[in-house]
């Protein structure tokens, strides 16, 4: 097979790249490395591991082509292997990828063998897999236009293709400045019904590199030209499955964007500028209000993304700093519906009494897929203390009976679960504790979990980000599991004697979508490292705090970037 490395200015990380992809054995006939005009020696660099290792060939281009379509769809004219696999210079192949890969496509005679994409986070190193769910077991899909779900992956380059199937159907990238290709590409490949093999195996590590100084496409989201850019490839993806006849993988691909990208850029608001805010509502309003297609998306689309969705929809202007707030943590992952709650003429909930869009739907949904609020009120110190509210949805929940909450605090990096606490709910309504609910009456639920020792929580790194999560037990059983806000009162550092590290600085804080979550840093070293990335983050401007709005960007480089359609 032939693997075909993109790069342009990525000296330091192309070589980690294409020895992943030699490093898969005989399997791999070539390597091509495509350099797409760089300045910074990468050529120079491909050029001396291609004089070492004769399955290497190296192709420079004279001009930058202004993006990752042409670069591919060069070094895809010039494959001679059946098959073929893109790599971005920044990213590697999992060890064993192309082995399982090709035994798979052999196995079932498919044009297209899927396996897993993992998004490794540099440097703390955290593993998340994109779209989990679409790989949890090894699975054959003789027309990809039969399966909507699918669509949910929307990257390039965690597959492996046939090179005959590729050709028979004129697929390639589009050309030139066109960032998010890979929705494009992707949607081509499923308007082509393709037969898909997907196996549970990773096989390509996506490496998220956050702190870059130059940031990949699909993190450089602080500019309304990047959601402009999402907006015009998911337009000509739509399109080219709707010219295509396939109506229905088309409605998958609008719900898909109403689902991760509207609710990604929606998290976000709360950070940028008013200038952003105004351009991004207004872009956004005109891509909501479309056609009766746009509209059945909004109908299959999830209660939060949906109510999200017609929120900004309903007012002409973006809300106060409020307001957006409120919309960032309905987007979020799980979405939260903060108070205040108000009801419409009709009696129905509404967004809000100045914003009287609907929230349908909400009377059928069960209690553990309520968009539930719990606040946190932090005490921190040797044995931190932690004052919980779960508020009410329009009686949904006195109506299910809260009756325990579990907090869990997970490390960020691992995913590993560190610390677990339980404590009962307490009904407070408008008359009092305890008192019986009149007609009209809201309630409330208080817990208190004291006694929390953070100062011993074992970590993979230096400085471990723990996130809070809080599981709701209801009378009959169900559970809910949602992340908590964090309330401002307590968000302060403090400084824990420890009987081995002198010293642990901890530090409550909240994520940019209002979530708890704690930084615990042992000993003086981890505290200047707190210290010293608060610093270096005031000077970055990457605090969440409203700054002046970037100019528009110019058409990005090709570049090595994450896939167009990942995860942040």
């Amino acid at each position: 097979m032939s693997v075909v490395v993109i790069a342009y200015d990525d000296a330091g990380h192309v070589p980690d790249a294409v020895r992943s992809a030699l490093a898969q054995g005989d399997r791999v006939a070539e390597v091509i490395a495509v350099d797409d005009a760089s300045g910074d020696g990468t050529g120079e660099v491909l050029d001396r591991i291609a004089r070492k290792e004769p399955r290497v060939r190296v192709v420079h281009h004279s001009l930058n082509s202004g993006g990752c379509g042409t670069p591919r769809n060069t070094g895809l004219r010039l494959a001679s292997a059946p098959w073929v696999m893109f790599l971005d210079s920044d990213d590697v192949l999992a060890p064993g990828a192309v082995d399982r890969l090709l035994t798979a496509a052999v196995r079932y005679s498919a044009d297209v063998t899927a396996g897993a994409c993992v998004r490794r986070e540099i440097p703390d190193g955290r593993e998340v897999r994109w779209q989990p769910q679409l790989f949890e077991t090894e699975a054959f899909h003789e027309d990809t236009s039969a399966h909507p779900e699918l669509l949910r992956d929307t990257v390039s380059v965690n597959k492996l293709y046939g090179r005959e199937f590729l050709n028979h159907h004129h697929l390639r990238f589009p050309d030139g400045a066109f960032p998010y290709e890979d929705f494009v590409f992707t949607a081509r490949v499923y308007a082509a019904a393709a037969r898909l093999a997907v196996i549970p195996d990773p096989v390509y590590i996506w490496q998220v590199r956050r702190q870059a100084r130059r940031l990949s496409i699909s993190l450089a989201r602080d500019t309304v030209g990047n959601w402009r850019s999402r907006v015009a490839a998911q337009r000509f993806a739509v399109h080219t499955l709707d010219r295509g006849g396939h109506g229905a993988l088309a409605d998958a691909a609008r719900t898909r964007f109403l689902e991760h990208d509207l609710r990604m850029y929606l998290r976000e608001l709360p950070l940028r500028s008013p200038a952003y805010c105004e351009a991004w509502w207004n872009d956004t309003r005109s891509l909501l209000d479309g056609d009766a297609r746009t509209k059945h998306a909004l109908e299959a689309a999830s209660a939060p993304a949906r109510w999200a969705a017609l929120a900004v929809l309903s007012a002409p202007s973006p809300p106060r700093e409020e307001g957006l707030g409120r919309l960032a943590a309905l987007a979020g992952r799980p979405g939260r519906l903060l108070p205040p709650y108000a009801l419409g003429t009709s009696g129905a909930p509404v967004w809000s009494e100045s914003l009287p869009a609907e929230l349908d739907g909400l009377e059928a949904l069960a209690p553990e897929a309520l968009p539930v609020t719990v606040d946190a009120e932090v005490t921190p110190g040797p044995r931190t203390r932690v004052d919980l509210t779960l508020h009410d949805l329009y009686g949904r929940l006195r109506e299910a009976g809260p009756e325990s909450v579990e907090l869990e605090l997970v490390e960020r990096a691992t995913v590993r679960v560190g610390l677990r606490a339980r404590a009962a709910w307490t009904e407070v309504t408008t008359e009092g504790p305890g008192a019986p609910a009149a007609p009209g009456a809201t309630s409330r639920w208080t817990a208190r979990i004291d006694g929390l020792e953070l100062a011993g929580l074992t970590a993979s790194h230096p400085v471990a980000a723990w996130d809070v999560r809080a599981h709701i037990r209801f009378r009959d059983g169900a559970v809910n599991e949602t992340t908590v806000r964090a309330l401002r009162a307590g968000l302060r550092r403090v400084a824990v004697p420890h009987p081995r590290r002198l010293l642990v600085l901890l530090q409550p804080y909240a994520t940019h979508d209002g979530s708890l979550a704690f930084r615990v840093a042992p000993g003086v070293r981890g505290a200047l490292r707190i210290v010293r990335a608060r610093a270096a983050r005031v000077l970055r401007g990457r605090l969440p705090e409203r700054r002046a709005p970037a100019p528009a960007a110019p058409a990005s480089p090709a570049r090595p970037v994450p896939p167009a359609g990942g995860p942040t």
